[in-house]
């Protein structure tokens, strides 16, 4: 099938990435704080220096890892049609945004810490909208204790959607271990998680070249239970990674090389997606800067790179509003640079929701991301191009300087054909305008009122509860 892609790297910039991240690996290595990861690594023939906590990893070691991890795989949904089957074939699984820390009111306008009520209510709109296609947790539950945030975060999502779930939030092992219990409630057991991952998490490494204690030890209990880890670098030129954009590719592939060794040595044959949320810094403030041209850039580069070794990823963004209010503020160069990121050849890509550089969400700025993503994802529909798609003998009957306008092969074809965006959700489309606003303000409050979300079974609901409440005690008798 024919889909719309762009190239970043042509092959021998591929092969050259690939050769620098193998390098990295086996002389540089990567820095593990765990002595459990390191001696588990140590077993499967990588070189350990247990003094400064280096692993450094041979090629063929890598090669393994490669083979063994599926290219294939579906993440699994409460509703088994919203299940999502990775590669693609056509445009993008496009889901929300990951952690802000602040919500707009939508009905103040005002900025406020962010609730469990909140991340219900984005989960919600995010459920109801057909260009969400899995939702993230989106938003930190700053009322509840700073341990289990992550839980409850994850246990809201799972209520207010039949969607697939991204848990973004890890604390150690022990939240690990109980975030999985969550998920084989929804999946009807551990064994039926094994076969059904109900959610994937997101796994960061600690740019350049490390892995914490805590995350590394949580990433290897999801390997082994079978849950689907995204192996997010956030290299950033100039402050964790080399300025050059090729130095931040070389950084961000070999941190997905190594999170794919661990997974596999871990537990063989884990579910695995190749992750990045890269891009410079200001050098002008030192903060995060995804407005920077790189970013797209180095999204496309990954894709290729994850593409070349076979592997399902994430390195797309769909966000399409940086600034503190809702809207579309971005210029045409900007927009033609998400397009760049979105046709890369990514598999999934977040964003949708968010504001001021990830820090913050708006409701009415899901609906916004979800109707303009509708549109635009059109222009990856897969067309067949075949002897039969051609039509030559249809050329033929037509003949010359006629019309095909009433030909029975147009009547038949141009259905599936000839695609149109939709005009009404196309209001939306204004770059540097806020004229969409109040009218997706209104959709929102209006998904809040009616939408309803099937509900999980009470006692699979009185479980979930009960597992937090739980561990929350068990938390506080040791502080």
């Amino acid at each position: 099938m024919a889909v719309a892609r762009l190239r970043f790297l042509d092959k021998d910039e591929e092969e050259l990435i690939d050769q620098q991240s193998i390098e990295c690996l086996e002389t540089i290595g990567v820095k593990i704080k765990s002595e459990n990861v390191l001696n588990m690594l140590e077993g499967a023939g990588v070189t350990v220096d247990k003094k400064t906590q280096v692993a450094k990893i041979p090629e063929g070691v890598i090669r393994e890892a490669l083979k063994t991890v599926p290219k294939e795989m579906t993440l699994h949904a409460r509703d088994p049609k919203r299940d999502m089957r990775i590669p693609v074939s056509s445009w993008p699984y496009t889901g929300t945004t990951g952690l802000g820390t602040y919500i707009l009111d939508i009905k103040s306008g005002k900025r406020r810490d962010s609730t469990v009520k909140d991340i219900a209510d984005c989960v919600k709109v995010a459920d109801a909208l057909d260009g969400v296609a899995y939702v993230q947790t989106s938003l930190t539950a700053t009322e509840v204790p700073q341990q289990t945030h992550g839980l409850h975060e994850l246990w809201t999502a799972f209520q207010n959607t039949t969607k697939h779930v991204q848990g973004i939030e890890i604390y150690d092992s022990e939240d690990a271990k109980k975030q999985i219990e969550l998920g084989a409630l929804i999946a009807g057991g551990k064994e039926e998680l094994k076969k059904r991952p109900s959610f994937t998490v997101i796994h960061c490494s600690i740019a350049p070249l490390m892995f914490e204690h805590d995350a590394v030890e949580a990433l290897v209990e999801f390997a082994k239970a079978g849950v689907v880890i995204t192996t997010m670098s956030m290299s950033l030129s100039g402050g964790t990674a080399p300025v050059t954009l090729a130095g931040t590719l070389v950084n961000a592939n070999s941190e997905n090389l190594a999170s794919m060794v661990i997974s596999q040595v871990a537990s063989k044959g884990a579910r695995a997606v190749y992750c990045s949320s890269s891009t410079p810094v200001s050098m002008k403030t030192g903060m995060i800067n995804y407005e920077s041209i790189n970013q797209p850039l180095i999204a496309a580069g990954l894709a290729q790179m994850a593409k070349r070794y076979g592997l399902p990823c994430m390195v797309g963004d769909w966000g399409l509003n940086d600034s503190e209010n809702p809207g579309l503020p971005y210029t045409f160069s900007e927009t033609m640079g998400i397009a760049l990121s979105t046709m890369s050849g990514t598999d999934m890509q977040g964003g949708i929701g968010t504001i001021d550089n990830v820090k913050g969400i708006a409701l009415e700025q899901i609906v916004i991301d979800s109707y303009v993503w509708e549109n635009f994802r059109l222009q990856m529909t897969p067309f067949e191009v075949s002897r039969n798609t051609t039509a030559l003998d249809v050329i033929r009957e037509v003949g010359h300087g006629n019309t095909f306008l009433s030909h029975m092969h147009t009547v038949k074809n141009f259905k599936r054909e000839i695609v149109e965006r939709n005009h009404d959700k196309g209001r939306f489309e204004a770059t540097m305008s806020e004229s969409m606003v109040p009218e997706a303000k209104e959709i929102a409050l209006r998904i809040l009122r009616e939408h309803d979300v099937e509900p999980l079974d009470r006692s699979v609901l009185e479980q979930g509860n009960a597992i937090i409440r739980d561990y929350e005690k068990k938390k506080m008798k040791r502080s």
